[in-house]
């Protein structure tokens, strides 16, 4: 039944809608009696293009109008579910009362003032040129190496542990070094003397190497012996290092150590020879230089990207999430004749995300100091300075953070804030733990994930001791960022009433044990008087959200995701480590938990190691092993596509969408990417683990109508499962500094779905409302830019 609302469009609009309704639930009934109802021919869409007109943030209409105007409807009366229980909202297919609330609600929401402290206090010696001022505090944020209140103090971090008998440069750590040591990063180089001092002389490359023992087999390393005798040579016979000549290299007049290679980040090419960009947050928004990826702001700036202005900046030059703002110097806002702050009065629509200004050390410095340049991000940059986008999956993180500090609904007002980010990076963290002596996991018996539980409870103590905004919800409403292997598992007891960002939504229902096979992740070790007894994850507050795919310029003008259904000639398609089995398989039994390895004993359609084929092995059912030359046009050819656990999370359920094809997924008690506010019965399969044997048989059983509704589904949010808004940011960035426009640039330019950040945000307004603790707050109430009926259970 569709119900009459007072809309702001044409009458005649209106009578057009009503009429193809009518139409095409007659057509539905006939060609259709058990598909999709007239919500998948896009009535929620032409619908969602009409404001309703109520509340507090609509105009009138006037005229013959005005006695139109109806009773507020309840929003599952205005927006009913389909067959498959979802309500569309902006194409996507949502759980149904997220749905409503969004089109009913987030839809209409207008704007509010919203009161911006500009601050401007000083730091001490201006942090001695050794770090930057953070003018709200007035304390400095000190460079990698520096500390003291006004980073005038150098630390000693070396490279090596103590040297023994045995060891003269110590046991091997990540940082082990034969030659010359930056003791500000632990970091390695030629050194003083040598023709390129700055030349990394990163792990290997310093010490002499143990050939093979047999054909085939990798080279050791004798971690006890240098190899200077090869790495500072001039001897253009002997392979050197620090006295190589690129060009003479190049041209193979001169021999090289194939062990040194660029790993240090913001150098390029196989003998460091060119300088390019390293990898900050943002790229420092134009506000500063990138010193090997911690962000040295100009004079006026600071925040971890540069991006907040202080009184000293010019106000043309702030960033776009502050302008237009109507600035005024506050009574108490001129200290001796020194403006400490300003107010700037900016209109922005909830939800308001307040992102703390963390210490260095929870991520400027962890990116600074890492020894391997692709270790947590999603991009480095070329000889040209060009994006070079990664395939590293953990890059979400990053992606996320430089959105969020970047967005429209970002505020510096605490006290008018919806949400608070707790930007601790756990990617860099676990990536660099245990790489040099001063990051010693030796205290947490060798568990990364004890040391990244240490790291988050650290954060908490500090918000704690310098923000008021904890303990008004207990952390309720403060936002963190779990993208390891296992997600939140191993997050401190003190923040688990906060939402959880992870890739990895264990329940723990089903599977309650730590399932990684790294034993340094494992949880399980990790005391119950520091974790608690928490799930890894909890649909109510928590959300998964996508991994990170780079953005492929060829790729996305090929358009798979839309790919039709006649062109999808494989029925099923799995291409992945399948464990032990099968050559290069991964080792241990409880790899994937099991369910890759019962997959491929039933349809394994490439023999393992005893020649074996799987038990039902079928003509258009691929299960593979060996990674495919072609694996995304495979995924696009076919209809379903498997997505089972590695190591904890994998990144199957983004190759499933982005490509177009139906995702069907095996893991129980384990949620997927937005799995708790989107609908995926409008657009996945997902089976029990028990069901396997009968897989096949299951994906035979749909009809076309319900494969060509699923295929739809998934052509029209694969842009929610990907990070598009931060790479337009470097996209933006790119143009501006070099004009560089990419393929990929260009390509994604002319899309405009919502994408996972949008997609975020909405669930971020949604639960601002809904959630039960929110509902049950007393006290002051904010301004909300919805209508009043919006705030009621409705």
């Amino acid at each position: 039944m569709v119900s009459v609302q007072k809309l702001n469009c044409s009458w005649s609009l209106v009578a057009t809608i009503v009429s193809i309704v009518a139409l095409v639930s007659v057509v539905q009934l006939f060609l259709f009696p058990s598909g999709p109802s007239f919500n998948y021919f896009g009535y929620n869409q032409v619908k969602d293009s009409c404001v309703l007109i109520n509340g507090t943030n609509s105009g009138e209409i006037k005229g013959k109008n005005d006695n139109l105007q109806k009773k507020w409807q309840p929003l599952n009366a205005r927006f009913p579910a389909d067959l498959h229980k979802a309500v569309v909202y902006r194409g996507a297919p949502w759980k149904a009362e997220i749905g409503q609330w969004l089109s009913g609600c987030s839809s209409v929401a207008s704007p509010m003032k919203v009161n911006e402290q500009i601050s401007g206090k000083k730091c001490e010696d201006d942090c001695s040129g050794q770090g930057v001022c953070n003018h709200e505090f007035g304390q400095c944020r000190c460079f990698h190496g520096f500390n003291g209140d006004g980073c005038s103090e150098r630390q000693e971090l070396s490279c090596n542990y103590p040297a023994t008998e045995e060891l003269p440069y110590g046991r091997w750590v990540v940082s082990i070094c034969s030659a010359s040591c930056d003791t500000t990063r632990a970091m390695c180089f030629c050194g003083e003397g040598t023709k390129y001092p700055n030349r990394p002389v990163a792990e290997s490359c310093g010490f002499q190497v143990i050939p093979p023992t047999e054909p085939g087999a990798p080279k050791g390393v004798d971690w006890s012996k240098s190899d200077h005798e090869n790495i500072f040579t001039t001897n253009a016979s002997l392979p050197g290092w620090c006295n190589v000549d690129p060009v003479e290299a190049y041209a193979l007049k001169v021999k090289f150590k194939e062990e040194c290679d660029c790993k240090y980040d913001g150098l390029f090419g196989r003998f460091c020879e060119t300088i390019v960009s390293s990898t900050c947050i943002n790229q420092c928004s134009g506000q500063g230089h990138c010193r090997g990826g911690f962000c040295q702001c100009d004079n006026g700036w600071y925040g971890v990207d540069c991006s907040i202005p202080s009184v000293h900046s010019a106000i043309d030059d702030w960033p776009q999430w502050l302008r237009p703002s109507q600035v005024s110097i506050p009574d108490n806002g001129s200290v001796g004749g020194n403006i400490v702050g300003l107010k700037a009065v900016v209109e922005k629509k909830r939800p308001l995300i307040y992102v703390y200004d963390l210490p260095p050390e929870f991520n400027s410095i962890l990116l600074e100091g890492r020894h391997f340049k692709f270790e947590c991000i999603n991009r480095i940059y070329d000889q040209d300075n060009a994006t070079v986008w990664t395939d590293q999956l953990y890059g979400s993180q990053i992606a996320m953070y430089e959105s969020m500090l970047a967005s429209p609904h970002r505020t510096l007002n605490g006290e008018e804030a919806d949400y608070y980010f707790v930007p601790a990076l756990d990617s860099c963290i676990i990536t660099r733990a245990d790489d040099s002596p001063h990051l010693s996991m030796e205290e947490h018996r060798g568990l990364r994930s004890s040391f990244t539980l240490e790291f988050y409870r650290k954060a908490h103590d500090h918000i704690i001791q310098h923000y008021p905004y904890w303990n008004r919800s207990s952390g309720k409403d403060h936002i963190w960022s779990f993208s390891w292997d296992e997600g939140a598992c191993y997050a401190p007891k003190e923040i688990w009433n906060s939402m959880m960002l992870v890739h990895w939504g264990n329940t723990n229902s089903k599977h309650n044990h730590s399932t990684t096979a790294y034993w340094g992740d494992n949880w399980d070790e990790v005391s119950p008087d520091r974790r608690g007894n928490h799930t890894c994850f909890d649909p109510d507050k928590d959300l998964v959200i996508p991994a990170w795919k780079r953005p492929d310029g060829t790729a996305l003008s090929l358009k798979l995701w839309a790919r039709p259904r006649k062109e999808r000639k494989t029925l099923f398609y799995f291409n992945g480590n399948l464990g032990p089995a099968y050559e290069h398989g991964r080792p241990e039994a409880t790899y994937s938990m099991g369910i890759r390895q019962k997959l491929a004993e039933e349809f394994g359609s490439s023999p393992n190691k005893k020649g074996e084929l799987g038990k039902q092995h079928a003509e258009d059912v691929i299960v593979m092993a060996q990674r495919s030359d072609t694996y995304y046009e495979d995924l696009a050819s076919s209809v379903f596509c498997g997505v089972m656990p590695g190591d904890g999370w994998s990144g199957r359920m983004e190759d499933s969408i982005l490509q177009g094809c139906i995702p069907v997924v095996i893991q129980d008690g384990i949620f997927l990417p937005w799995e708790n506010v989107l609908n995926y019965e409008s657009f996945a399969v997902r089976l029990g683990e028990g069901e396997i044997p009968n897989l096949i048989n299951i994906l035979r059983g749909f009809n076309e109508t319900e494969v060509e509704f699923m295929l739809t589904s998934v052509k029209n949010i694969w842009q929610r499962y990907f990070y598009r808004d931060a790479i337009m940011l470097e996209a933006e960035r790119q143009k501006s500094a070099y004009g560089y426009i990419k393929d990929w640039a260009e390509t994604l330019s002319e899309l405009s779905d919502d994408d996972v950040f949008t997609t975020f945000i909405q669930i971020l307004h949604y639960k601002l409302y809904n959630d039960p603790w929110r509902r049950q707050q007393t006290g002051l109430k904010k301004e909300t830019g919805i209508p009043q009926e919006c705030l009621f259970k409705v």
